[in-house]
C-alpha cells in the first residue's frame, strides 16, 4: 500500500492515510478542499464503526445530506467535510440511497466490516476515474493505473481491445484499460464484491433512463425557460464554490467559461481569480476575449502567454501525467493552466461540458445531415457500419463530403 499511494501522491499532496483490518487495506491520498482539519482524514470509518470510507471528489449536495443525517436521530459530528456527510449518510440509509441522493463527482471505496463486503462506485458521468482487477482470490482498486501497477503480480499485458478503440475514438473507454487485466468502472455504476468471489456490477444511473424521465418536464420556450436555466445553473455553480481552499476559474473567453465566471463573479464578495492561456497563432488564441470578458465583470486576472518551447519542454512528460493513450490535442495547455492556476489556488471551475450538455459541437447537427444524405444512398446500413468502424477524422471528413448531398 504504501508503494501504491507514493505513486499518487501529486493528487493528494495534503495527507496521507491507511486503514487495515484481517486482510483488507484502504489508502488515501487527501488533496483537503472542505475541512481541512484532521477530522477530514481518510479512509474515514464512520461513527458506528461499520463501514470505512475512502473517497476522491467532491459531494455538492453534503448539507442536504447532512439534515437527512441529523433528521434520522442525534449524531456528534467530528467535522464539517462532505466526506463524513457522506458515510454517516450510508450508515444511516444504505448505499443505494446515498449513491441515487448525492450530488458530485467521485470514485470511491468503502468497506462494510459486518458483511464483510467492499462497494467501489462512480459517479453518474464518470467525472473521476476508478481502476481495479482482479489478483487471486483478490481485488485491488486506485484511482489511477499507475497506483495499480505497483500491485505484485498484475500482468503487463497491453489490451488489444483497447488499443483498437483508442485509435478509432483517440482514448480508452470503460469499462476498457490499456492493460488487460485491469478494467475501468462504468459511469453510474456499482461493483459489489465479497472476498473469494467475482465482483457483481450493476447500474444505478443510466443517461438514457434520466433523458425519458425528463421528457415529462418539457420546459416552454420563452422568459420562463431562461429563468429556470439562470436558476439551475447559479445553483450549481453555487454548490462548487464551497470550499475552504483558494477557487478560481479557467476562463477562454468562450460562452462555457465566461458564463460559469459570471455566476462565480455575481456570488461573490472578492474578485474571482480567472486564468488564461495565450497562444502566438492567431488561429487558437482566446486570450483578448478573456481579458476582455475578464475586464467587464471584474475578476483578478492572470494571463500566460504560451510558447513552441514550452510544449516541447512537456511533451515528453505526457505520458507519467496520463495513465492511459489520450489523443486530446488539449493535453498540453490543460496542464499548463492548470499549473499556472495552482500557484494562487487549489481549486478552478471550468466550462468543460458546455457543448455536451446543449449541443454546442458543430459535429451534432453534422451526424443528422449525414444520417438524412446515408437515407438516400443504397446499402446504407453497410455504410453505417463502415463509418462506424472508422476513426473520428475520417468520418468528421465523410461528414464535408456528404454535406453538400444532405443540403439538396
Amino acid at each position: 500500500m504504501p508503494r501504491m499511494l507514493a505513486a499518487i501522491r501529486h493528487r493528494g499532496p495534503d495527507d496521507e492515510g491507511i486503514w487495515l483490518e484481517g486482510g483488507v487495506c484502504l489508502g488515501h491520498r487527501r488533496l483537503s478542499i472542505i475541512d481541512t482539519s484532521p477530522a477530514g482524514h481518510q479512509p474515514m470509518p464512520s461513527a458506528c464503526g461499520r463501514y470505512v470510507l475512502t473517497m476522491n471528489g467532491e459531494i455538492y449536495n453534503f448539507r442536504e445530506l447532512r439534515a437527512d443525517v441529523e433528521a434520522a436521530g442525534h449524531i456528534a459530528w467530528r467535522g464539517h467535510s462532505d466526506i463524513e456527510v457522506f458515510v454517516e449518510f450510508v450508515a444511516r440509509f444504505g448505499v443505494e440511497a446515498a449513491l441515487r441522493r448525492a450530488s458530485g463527482m467521485f470514485a470511491f471505496g468503502l468497506w462494510d466490516r459486518h458483511t464483510r463486503t467492499l462497494y467501489l462506485a462512480r459517479d453518474r458521468l464518470g467525472e473521476k476515474p476508478l481502476y481495479y482487477c482482479l489478483l487471486g482470490q483478490g481485488l485491488a482498486f486506485a484511482s489511477e493505473l499507475t497506483a495499480l501497477e505497483r500491485t505484485q503480480g498484475l500482468s503487463s499485458e497491453l489490451s488489444p481491445n483497447a488499443l483498437e478503440a483508442y485509435f478509432r475514438l483517440g482514448y480508452v473507454p470503460a469499462p476498457l484499460s490499456v492493460l488487460a487485466a485491469v478494467s475501468k468502472l462504468e459511469p453510474g455504476t456499482v461493483l459489489t464484491w465479497r472476498e473469494g468471489g467475482p465482483p457483481a456490477l450493476s447500474r444505478y444511473w443510466r443517461l438514457d433512463e434520466a433523458v425519458v424521465a425528463g421528457q415529462g418536464d418539457r420546459l416552454v420556450d420563452g422568459p420562463g425557460a431562461v429563468d429556470r436555466l439562470d436558476a439551475v445553473l447559479r445553483q450549481a455553480v453555487a454548490r462548487q464554490m464551497i470550499s475552504d481552499v483558494p477557487l478560481g476559474a479557467f476562463l477562454s473567453g468562450g460562452i462555457d467559461s465566461s458564463l460559469v465566471t459570471a455566476i462565480m463573479q455575481a456570488q461573490s464578495s472578492a474578485p474571482v481569480k480567472t486564468f488564461t492561456l495565450g497562444f502566438d497563432s492567431v488561429e487558437f488564441n482566446e486570450a483578448e476575449h478573456a481579458r476582455a470578458v475578464a475586464g467587464h465583470i471584474g475578476t483578478d486576472h492572470t494571463e500566460y502567454r504560451v510558447t513552441v518551447a514550452d510544449a516541447q519542454a512537456l511533451a515528453p512528460s505526457m505520458g507519467e501525467i496520463y495513465d492511459e493513450p489520450f489523443a486530446d490535442s488539449s493535453q498540453i495547455p490543460t496542464f499548463m493552466i492548470s499549473r499556472l492556476a495552482r500557484s494562487e489556488v487549489k481549486v478552478c471551475l471550468t466550462g468543460d461540458g458546455g457543448d455536451e450538455m446543449f449541443g454546442g459541437y458543430v459535429r451534432y447537427p453534422g451526424v443528422i445531415r449525414m444520417w438524412n444524405a446515408m437515407r438516400r444512398l443504397p446499402g446504407r446500413s453497410l455504410a453505417g457500419a463502415a463509418l462506424e468502424a472508422l476513426p473520428l477524422p475520417v468520418i468528421e471528413g465523410a461528414m464535408g463530403w456528404l454535406d453538400p448531398l444532405a443540403r439538396r
